[in-house]
Formats: C-alpha cells, structure tokens, sequence
C-alpha cells in the first residue's frame, strides 16, 4: 500500500514539474516588459494565496501578438466535501473554461451580429416577428437591440428550472411571465435577454444555437477550442467549477440574499451533489436548455477567446476574409447613455477598466472570467478562473476579484504608458 502511495505521489510530483515547465508560454521581453510579468505574475500568485480561485489562465495580446500568456494553480483541487483531493490537476493554458455570462457576447452577440451582417434581421426589428409568442401585449414593443442592451423589460433572473425542463417549455414560461420594467427605458442586466435571442438565433436559421455558432463562427475561424456541453464532445482538459450549485440553492431558499423567489426550495429536487466538470454551472442553462442556452454554456480556451476578440478589433477582418462587414461592427460598439453597446458593455465600471482609453469594452462571467478588450491600444486582456472551485465565503458569496481584475488592467496600462505606446491602436473607428 505504501509503495502505491509512493509512486502515486511520485507521479503527481512529475506532473505538476511539467506542468510548472510547459504553462509559461515564453516571449523576448524587453525590460519593460520584464518587469509587467513580474508585476502580474505578483498579483495572480497572490491571489491563489488568499484562495480566490483554485488556479487560472492569463493571456495579454499587443497587436495581435501574444505577449503574456501563463496558467497558475490547478483545474480541479477541491471535491465535493471542499477537502483537497488527493491529487489537484494543474491547469495548463490548454483547459477550457466555462465562461458563465461571457456566453452572451462569444456566441449570442456574435450569432445576432452574423444574421445582421447577412441581412436576415434588423437590429430595431420586434421580437414577434421571430418568436410569435412575444406578439401580446407591451411585449410587442420589445425590439432585437433592447435584447442585446438589456433594456427590455423582462425579469432577471428566475430559477426556470421549477418550471420548464426544455427549450420550448422555457420559452413558454418566460413569454407567461409580466415584464419587470418599461420596455426600452431602463438598463437591467438579466439573463432571460439572452435566452430569447438564443431562441431567436435558433429560430431564423433553423439550426440549433451551437451548430449554427459553429458552422458560420467557430469553424471559419479554425477554433477548435470552443463548445457547449465540451464532455459530450470528447473535451478532458476542463477547469472544475462548483460543488453542485449552493449559490443558487441560497438564492431561492434566503429571500433577503438577492433575489425574492416565490418558489419553495423543496419544490425542486435535481440539484447536483458533485464537483462540477465540464457541465455547465449555470442552473438555467443545464436544467432547462441542456446545457446550450444564450445566456450562458459556452466553454472555451483563453487562445480562442483571443481570436473572437481580435476579430472584432480588427473589424471583422481574419486572414484577409471578412467574416463580418465594418459597419456591423461597428453598429454594435456605439454606445448609449448607460456606457453599453450592443452585447458588449464599454462601462469602466462594470468590467473594471477605469482609466482606459474611451472605447474599451469587455463582460465578465460568473464563474470567474473576464475579458477587458482596449482597441485604442490594441490590446487585448484575458482572465480565466476556477473561483468556484474553492467553494463559498462565510458571507456565502464566491470571492471577489474586482479589485485583482483593476489591478491587472491598470499593470497593463501602466507598462504600455512607461514605454509610449499610448494612443497606437487597432483598426476601430471609435
């Protein structure tokens, strides 16, 4: 037994001196940027010692070229109980990541702004011409672009699991539900935006979310890196995320954490009782639309997030093919009064880029991740945790990274300030 044990540690030790030697993807570095990674590398080490995230992946772009790209810590080091496992898996830059909410703009917006650019839709265009059911009452004002800037009205957030187990049964639900504001007035981020204009993608091209995703983005690209549902695909370097979904346990059992819920806890009895791997976190998304759904089910490689981002810096352009014309992309980075485009939000505060260039736009996903995209400087900032994977804080509330995220934006900045690279941006007409 002991001789096992021994040559399992052994094996374990092996893997992460790998691990250690193959995650630092490495650069010629001037001194500058020398000491940018030691600054960086500072502050994400740091924040796997105070146990923000069980490990990560950080990829910083200039110009399209890949300056800084290392993985930290490991994909999978806590079980279900949150005792350490016996052997962590080290996260490598080639682990996928499930990007929660970073799903709205790397397929929903991309997918809305496909059918645009081809003409199969108009982003002022009602609702109801694509999903009839949307045509009653103050819902039949609810246009494409109040979706996509999260001004339609609708509800937030609900557990819809309680309700529907499928695409057209929550479709059903949703369009059953009053809407929660003014169409078109105020800004509310909610998730149900982005699960209509899944089904709206679905419904115009008559291919399911993912596949049309695919066969018109993703493959044209050569990103191989980038599904829903990755175990079903064969996918095994996934970073882990949560131990079931205590999160949304506490948000429909506790009315004062966040949300008043009129479901009963006990009402809903497929909560999962496992580390999750591979599955999306999201409990809408995987009890109600199987894993595929707008708002949130994408899992992807920071290296082809990359890719979605510089096709949108360099205005559609890849190769020298238009995927997407100019002035589309251009459409949906013009900002309203609420600092928002269309997907993409260019509020400082909401993706935590104060003191960047006007223009600069980004999301952030529940599960830890985040991307901050700076087109005056051509730069392009990715960070990808497993915070989930820790397990929730005393205050039951996963922790928070706003201030490493600022801390990184600002590094970057900084360092493009001391060598006078200010100003010298992409191809966006912002």
């Amino acid at each position: 037994m002991m001789r096992k044990r021994t040559i399992g540690w052994t094996i374990s030790l092996a893997c992460i001196l790998i691990f250690y030697i193959t995650s630092c993807t490495m650069f010629p570095l001037t001194t500058e940027q020398s000491d940018e990674s030691i600054r960086l590398d500072r502050l994400v080490e740091d924040g796997l010692k105070e146990n923000l995230y069980a490990g990560s992946v950080l990829l910083i772009t200039r110009k399209g070229k890949t300056v800084y790209k290392r993985a930290y810590g490991f994909a999978r080091k806590y079980g279900y109980d949150f005792s350490q496992i016996e052997y962590p898996e080290p996260m490598t830059t080639e682990h996928l990541f499930d990007v929660a909410s970073m799903t709205k703009v790397f397929a929903t917006t991309f997918g809305i702004m496909l059918l645009v650019d081809k003409g199969h839709i108009k982003l002022d265009d009602p609702v109801y011409n694509y999903i009839p059911s949307f045509d009653e009452g103050k819902k039949k004002n609810i246009t494409i672009r109040n979706l996509l800037t999260h001004r339609a009205g609708l509800q937030p957030w609900k557990p819809i699991y309680y309700h529907a187990s499928n695409r057209d049964k929550t479709l059903t639900y949703i369009t059953s539900l009053p809407l929660k504001h003014p169409v078109g007035k105020e800004y509310h981020y909610s998730d149900l935006d982005f699960m209509v204009l899944g089904y709206l993608i679905e419904s115009v091209s008559e291919k399911p979310l993912d596949k049309y995703l695919q066969e018109n983005l993703y493959s044209p690209l050569g990103l191989e890196d980038i599904t829903f549902c990755p175990r079903e695909k064969g996918y095994e370097k996934i970073a882990a995320t949560s131990q079931g979904n205590p999160f949304e346990y506490k948000m429909i059992a506790e009315d004062g954490f966040g949300f008043t819920c009129d479901e009963e806890i006990e009402a809903f009895q497929g909560w999962r009782h496992h580390t999750l791997h591979g599955e999306v976190n999201d409990g809408n998304s995987f009890y109600a639309h199987g894993g595929i759904a707008g708002h949130a089910g994408l899992f992807a490689t920071a290296d082809n997030l990359k890719i979605l981002a510089e096709l949108l810096i360099n205005r559609g352009m890849f190769k020298k093919n238009v995927i997407i014309k100019p002035e589309t992309i251009d459409a949906f980075f013009r900002t309203d009064e609420f600092g928002n485009g269309l997907g993409w939000s260019l509020n400082p505060k909401f993706i935590k880029s104060e003191g960047a260039p006007a223009g600069t736009f980004g999301h952030t996903g529940f599960t830890g991740c985040n991307v901050v995209v700076i087109p005056a400087r051509n730069i392009i900032i990715l960070f990808l945790t497993n915070r989930q994977n820790a397990g929730l804080g005393k205050s039951g509330h996963y922790p928070n990274l706003n201030k490493l995220r600022r801390d990184i934006v600002a590094t970057v900045l900084k360092s493009d300030d001391k060598r006078g690279l200010s100003g010298k941006g992409g191809n966006l007409n912002w």
